[in-house]
């Protein structure tokens, strides 16, 4: 099928999902297709594999009922109306969503960590055959199909994080990944991690950069099933990311639905620990104190706690890039300082790119860096890198961070010259600074300028002051009252 074929059917499916009843915006539309489109993946993989053992003359195990099956029930004539909806909503989800696994990667257990968080949106049954016929032209058996597809999905997922809202915390510009990943150089053999996966931007960028080292059947194996691991606990992202590593070609995704900061990071051991970490956290979230007891920096900022986990779970000799808010950076007060302290003396942080501001919009406002680091050595000097603006144009929605802005950059990041974007800072002038990690703070070629915390960053001080006056009043209103002092 022609690329432009595929478009169209994609482009129809969410024409069509988009006059549905219980349809608002690209996140819903973009969620029904993707288990839709999770489902025919499925039925023509079992396919595929019924065949090959047919030539093998072997009995296939299908992994669903019959009745559950696509051609079954997505196809059949006799079901449409609101007997489809019916079936999809009382029938197959509640099926798919009780589905057991035999052993660890068979994949009943990821369709039914897929259905359990699934609930049908789709109102009008006849709208929803309309979409089921559109999808069961894919052809999932094609490798050109699952390519285009592929990327069409990707597509999706843009469109999703573009319209902002709560959906934006899971779509990460692909010129960002990209360049993490690019210089961060992951190799086969080694294993890939992102514990706040999201969509599987990073791991999926990552397979696309290290699937040309996978020269023989024995390193295509280890690349599919024993490199790519990640962790998400919002149930759309994490079948938005299944999806998405599915249809890049890794058959098997280690994708854990779970809250990474509920775990103790003191009890992580070496089996929990990864070659390459490379995430964006979510940021401006705030942790409750039960959260909080399992990391030895207590904080609020979900952002800090995620740096303290990601720093427990690195390997030695392991590598790390991270997107984070630039109030971690330059904040040096409390539990900050004490993190980058740490960070600083048991790893080598030797890059921070500053990313312009605009980078997430229009999900949030908020400016970030990326911070490069490894398990190696304590830090002896960092170069920050400042990502220019082009022309001189500010970052919107309509003009997102692109492949050229990081240009530059590509070119100067093993070298880490001093040039009007980069300079090199040694590790005692920043000790000498509380651990302010800004390349604002130390950048030669501008006049420097009060660096200004985020709005709920003040509000979260002035909160903190609040109560800390609070606290002294009622201290001297007791030790007044222990006096015998009348009012």
């Amino acid at each position: 099928m022609t690329k432009e074929s595929l478009e169209n059917i994609i482009a129809s499916c969410t024409d069509i999902l988009r006059t549905d009843d219980g349809i608002s915006g690209s996140v819903h539309y973009t969620e029904v297709l993707s288990w839709i489109l999770f489902l025919k993946f499925l039925n023509d993989k079992e396919k595929e594999l019924a065949l090959e053992a047919e030539m093998n003359f072997e009995e296939y195990d299908y992994l669903l009922e019959e009745k559950y099956r696509w051609d079954n029930w997505a196809i059949s004539k006799d079901l449409t109306g609101d007997d489809l909806i019916n079936f999809v909503n009382n029938d197959l989800i509640p099926y798919l969503a009780s589905l057991k696994g035999e052993h660890e990667k068979d994949r009943r257990e990821v369709i039914s960590a897929i259905f359990k968080e699934v609930t049908n949106r789709v109102h009008s049954g006849y709208l929803l055959k309309d979409v089921l016929l559109k999808v069961n032209q894919i052809e999932f058996n094609s490798s050109d199909d699952i390519f285009t597809m592929s990327h069409l999905y990707e597509s999706l997922l843009q469109k999703m994080g573009d319209d902002g809202g709560n959906s934006g915390e899971f779509y990460t510009p692909r010129p960002v990944v990209r360049f993490m990943v690019e210089m961060i150089d992951p190799q086969i053999g080694k294993t890939v991690y992102d514990p706040a996966c999201g969509t599987c931007g990073f791991l999926v960028e990552s397979y696309e950069h290290m699937k040309k080292q996978a020269d023989t059947p024995e390193k295509v194996k280890i690349l599919a099933e024993k490199t790519f691991y990640g962790q998400e606990k919002t149930p759309l992202a994490y079948l938005l990311g299944l999806m998405n590593m599915l249809l890049h070609g890794i058959d098997y995704p280690q994708i854990r639905k779970t809250n990474t900061l509920n775990q103790n990071i003191r009890e992580i051991d070496e089996s929990q620990k990864y070659d390459y970490i490379l995430a964006n956290p979510p940021f401006g979230g705030k942790e409750q104190k039960i959260i909080q007891k399992n990391f030895p920096v207590e904080a609020q900022a979900t952002e800090l706690l995620f740096l303290q986990y990601i720093m427990k779970t690195l390997k030695f000799d392991g590598k790390a890039g991270v997107v984070l808010p630039e109030g971690v950076l330059f904040r040096t007060n409390g539990a900050y300082k004490a993190v980058k302290e740490e960070l600083l003396q048991k790893f080598n942080v030797h890059t921070i790119v500053s990313l312009p501001a605009g980078v997430f919009l229009p999900y949030s406002a908020v400016k970030t860096s990326i911070i490069f680091f490894d398990r190696t050595t304590p830090t002896k000097d960092i170069w920050f890198y400042e990502v220019p603006l082009i022309d001189g144009k500010r970052l919107t929605k309509n003009n997102g961070i692109s492949k050229e802005h990081f240009e530059e950059a590509r070119k100067l990041f093993k070298e880490r010259p001093n040039t009007e974007n980069s300079w090199l800072v040694p590790v005692e002038e920043v000790i000498k600074n509380e651990y302010n990690l800004s390349a604002a703070k130390y950048n030669p070629n501008k006049v420097e300028e009060e660096e200004l915390l985020d709005p709920e960053e003040y509000a979260e001080e002035i909160y903190e002051l609040l109560m800390s006056a609070t606290k002294e009043i009622e201290r001297l209103m007791d030790l007044t009252a222990g006096a015998g002092i009348d009012e």
